[in-house]
């Protein structure tokens, strides 16, 4: 099965996403290239749309390899008798500044939804690993919400079965026998900008998605 962008996939997600619609939740999106994806699904779903913010903390000697995951406003971290407090706080401060300043770009002055009680929906593009999602689940458990659901139009089946087990529900349109990569599976899969981002959730807000 091959989408032909990521609004087609994100309509096709939202299908199978129906239940719900209307619901007291929110659609949020993976920076960059989810948030077409989800902002296709919150049109059709009538729910609002927001950001997911997660960013892994690397290993000092092995950045690749994550140690943690900070979010705007809280983070989880796997002790390592190697890894000093000091390089965890410092990478805690770079990162949530980082976030911060693209957060504010591409939502202005908007405050992050509050969460506590909500069915929180949370869509990428694809789930190759699945790591940021895996952390962004550890991470907005901890503001209570009712449910945590985990939505992609394409997944591999290692990373399917892993967040199935940490999500409350887990929503696929294909999971392919044999994953080449989320991009193998779109016709269209051009790299998103902040810009493009920015412009994205303004047509949303305006209700002039095309």
């Amino acid at each position: 099965m091959i989408f032909s962008n990521r609004t087609e996939a994100g309509r096709l997600l939202a299908r199978k996403l129906k239940r719900y619609a209307g619901a007291d939740a929110v659609v949020l999106g993976v920076p960059r290239g989810g948030v077409p994806v989800a902002g296709a699904v919150a049109a059709d779903l009538g729910l609002p749309l927001d950001l997911v913010m997660v960013k892994k903390i690397g290993h000092p000697h092995q950045p690749e390899y994550a140690i943690g995951a900070v979010s705007l406003s809280d983070r989880i971290i796997v002790p390592h008798d190697e890894v000093s407090s000091e390089y965890i706080e410092e990478r805690t401060v770079a990162i949530r500044e980082k976030m911060a300043g693209q957060y504010q770009y591409w939502r202005g002055d908007k405050p992050a939804p509050t969460l506590q009680g909500k069915i929180v929906i949370v869509v990428d593009d694809g789930i190759a690993t699945g790591n940021t999602l895996m952390a962004a689940v550890k991470l907005l458990r901890k503001q209570m919400p009712a449910k945590i659901v985990i939505a992609a139009p394409v997944s591999s089946e290692q990373a399917a079965s892993q967040l199935a087990a940490m999500a409350d529900d887990l929503v696929t349109v294909y999971i392919p026998p044999h994953f080449r990569g989320v991009g193998a599976w779109y016709e269209q899969f051009e790299q998103l900008s902040d810009e493009d981002v920015r412009q994205y959730l303004a047509a949303f807000e305006k209700g002039s998605l095309s």
